[in-house]
């Protein structure tokens, strides 16, 4: 198994092939759209880092049989990757009818080539974006009050927020399983959030992550404007320029 790296990711990607052809075809293809690349040769292997990473993207190989469809029943029954967008690489119209039939989003049917991977990349790639912009943080500090009924309001910053929820760095500890109000103002553009929230956990360094319970539908739309716009600033050039037409 291998891992590859860049400076800005837009997520990870799993190919699960023994066809060191198809992997390098496609490993490089995922590279271009800033995807950091995992290859694993045993399906075992890659069940493990199902259960363990985080993915954007799943890529299985047909060819090695009903481990195909073991494989992406895994992914849709796993907790953090039910939703990543799946390819199956198949040999022929029965592979391709069987993985589209096994739940597969998209097939890269043989004999790939660069421009027949990039194709499908591209019909693939706002998914992917959505699935990367679903659990992506983004850090950023600013006041921030939480609000508890029957106690003292308190007062901290805020340490990254994601579409779900925020993380908070506070003096005074908040109590896992406890209901707050918070408050705070996101920048760059300005956006005003009060949300009432769940206390998830809090750590000896005085953070909390807090669970968003109710957004008002406006504010929503607009935090989830947010987080695209910021998801974006995050992109390489390279890759914004081939998505611009």
């Amino acid at each position: 198994m291998t891992n590859h790296s860049t400076a800005k990711l837009i997520g990870t990607a799993l190919i699960v092939s023994e066809d060191s052809v198809a992997t390098q075809q496609l490993t490089e293809a995922m590279r271009e759209l800033a995807l950091s690349v995992e290859v694993c040769i045993k399906v075992s292997d890659a069940l493990d880092r199902v259960n363990h990473t985080k993915l954007e993207v799943a890529i299985i190989d047909f060819s090695l049989g009903n481990q195909g469809a073991l494989f992406l029943e895994q992914v849709r029954g796993s907790a953090s990757n039910r939703t990543a967008i799946t390819f199956a690489i198949t040999s022929n119209s029965a592979e391709t009818t069987y993985a589209l039939k096994e739940g597969s989003s998209f097939v890269l049917e043989r004999p790939l080539t660069p421009d027949s991977i990039r194709r499908s990349l591209k019909a693939a790639y706002g998914l992917i974006v959505r699935e990367r912009r679903r659990y992506f943080r983004f850090p950023i500090s600013v006041p921030a009050a939480a609000s508890r009924k029957g106690k003292p309001e308190v007062f901290g910053r805020t340490v990254n927020i994601s579409e779900r929820g925020v993380a908070l760095s506070t003096l005074v500890p908040l109590t896992p399983g406890s209901d707050v109000t918070i408050q705070f103002t996101l920048a760059n553009p300005q956006l005003a959030i009060t949300a009432d929230c769940k206390v998830c956990w809090h750590n000896d360094k005085g953070q909390s992550g807090l669970l968003f319970l109710f957004l008002p539908s406006n504010v929503s739309s607009e935090l989830h404007a947010w987080m695209s716009q910021k998801l974006e600033e995050q992109l390489p050039e390279s890759v914004t320029r081939k998505f611009e037409s």
